[in-house]
C-alpha cells in the first residue's frame, strides 16, 4: 500500500488532486492510503512552496497545481 499525501488549505486544487490521485489509483489497482495535510507549517516541512503538492511514501513528487492524469497514472504503474 502507498501512502500518499496531498498538501495544500484544502482549495478546489487540492480536493481535485486528492480526487484525481483516488480515481487513478482505483483504476489502476493499486491500494493508496490517501492523507489530505492542510497545516502550513506541516507543508513547510517538505520544502512545498506552492500547492497542492503531492507526497508518496515520503517523497514529494509533485507541487503547484493540479497534477496532469498521465503523470499520476506513471506513479501507479
Amino acid at each position: 500500500m502507498k501512502h500518499v499525501k496531498v498538501l495544500g488549505s484544502g482549495c478546489a486544487n487540492c480536493k481535485a488532486t486528492a480526487k484525481l490521485i483516488e480515481e487513478v489509483a482505483r483504476a489502476a489497482g493499486t491500494e493508496i492510503e490517501v492523507e489530505k495535510v492542510e497545516d502550513v507549517a506541516d507543508i513547510m516541512r517538505y520544502g512545498v512552496m506552492s500547492t497542492p503538492g503531492v507526497v508518496i511514501d515520503d517523497k514529494v513528487v509533485h507541487a503547484g497545481g493540479v497534477p496532469d492524469r498521465r503523470v499520476v497514472e506513471q506513479w501507479f504503474s
